[in-house]
């Protein structure tokens, strides 16, 4: 599990695992004994979110893990709704009160648009605006990296035009099946790292009878697979699991996915979401 020990470096140079525990559906009482045992396994990266409701048990998660606080790598999002400078700095304030800790390791702002809203209007200066709010954040040392989530190229731009700092990351869907080639080209050639959220898709990717066959000749799982597709691509993965066993699984992935079949992970278009499409990320509303 040589993958747990590997990281990026940001364009600031902070050092961010590869490898991470997404804890999207994991309950607030249920987190903290989830991070743990991520910890445990030897996971130093932990992503939550305003929005997944669970900051408090992943911030215990984090203060009573068997590490020091220092060795671990914590990322949470700004409520997608804060669209304002006051109310991007409360949403600030309010996750590491609840979270329980003095400074954060990277924050973003979830979406560019509010959840009730996604890829509909126009919110660039609410994104300026609470871009600001992060940037300051950043400069008082209360967060290490910073950067957004779910952003397309034109919102990126549009950021960019009043930025101070380049948003060091954008977590993006990012699964086979739903490879954003010209977005991550976009981001990588800004110095963006992009984070791959939801790396196993869900639901259908695991019948697919192409990628079955592909995981079967390299003696893997599908879900090894997948993640191993997503690091090839560069970027973070944050499979999401409070399975101490799936987490061990996950992390298995010290094998190489040949070019050829790299090419045919990234032309794949498998985009069934199950139950998980009513959600604005899987349905793109």
């Amino acid at each position: 599990m040589t993958i747990l020990h590997e990281t990026y470096a940001l364009s600031n140079g902070v050092e961010i695992p590869k490898l991470g525990l997404g804890t999207w559906f994991i309950d607030d009482d249920k987190a903290a004994d989830a991070v743990r045992a991520a910890v445990e396994i030897g996971y130093r990266n932990i992503d939550t979110a305003r929005a997944y409701g669970n900051e408090r048990g992943v911030g215990e998660g984090v203060r009573t893990a068997a590490v020091p606080r220092d060795e671990l790598f914590v990322a949470t999002k700004l409520a997608a709704e804060a669209k304002d400078y006051d109310s991007a700095v409360a949403s600030i304030e309010q996750s590491l009160e609840v979270m329980g800790l003095d400074r954060l390791d990277l924050m973003l702002i979830h979406a560019p648009q509010p959840w009730d809203d996604f890829r509909g209007g126009d919110y660039a200066d609410g994104n300026r605006e609470a871009w600001r709010a992060l940037e300051e954040a950043h400069r008082a040392g209360k967060i290490r990296a910073i950067g957004v989530s779910n952003f397309l190229q034109a919102d990126l731009e549009s950021l960019l035009e009043t930025a101070e700092i380049v948003p060091h990351v954008n977590q993006l869907l990012v699964h086979a099946g739903n490879t954003p080639s010209e977005l991550l080209a976009y981001c990588q050639d800004k110095g963006i790292l992009v984070e791959a959220y939801s790396p196993i898709a869900h639901g259908a990717i695991l019948h697919n009878s192409e990628v079955q066959a592909m995981a079967e000749r390299y003696g893997v799982s599908v879900p090894q697979l997948c993640i191993r597709y997503t690091l090839q691509l560069s970027t973070v993965s944050l499979p999401k699991t409070a399975n101490p066993g799936h987490m061990r699984a996950n992390a298995e992935v010290d094998f190489e996915i040949t070019e050829a079949d790299m090419a045919a992970l990234r032309d794949l278009r498998a985009q069934d979401y199950g139950e998980h499409a009513v959600f604005p990320v899987f349905s793109g509303k």
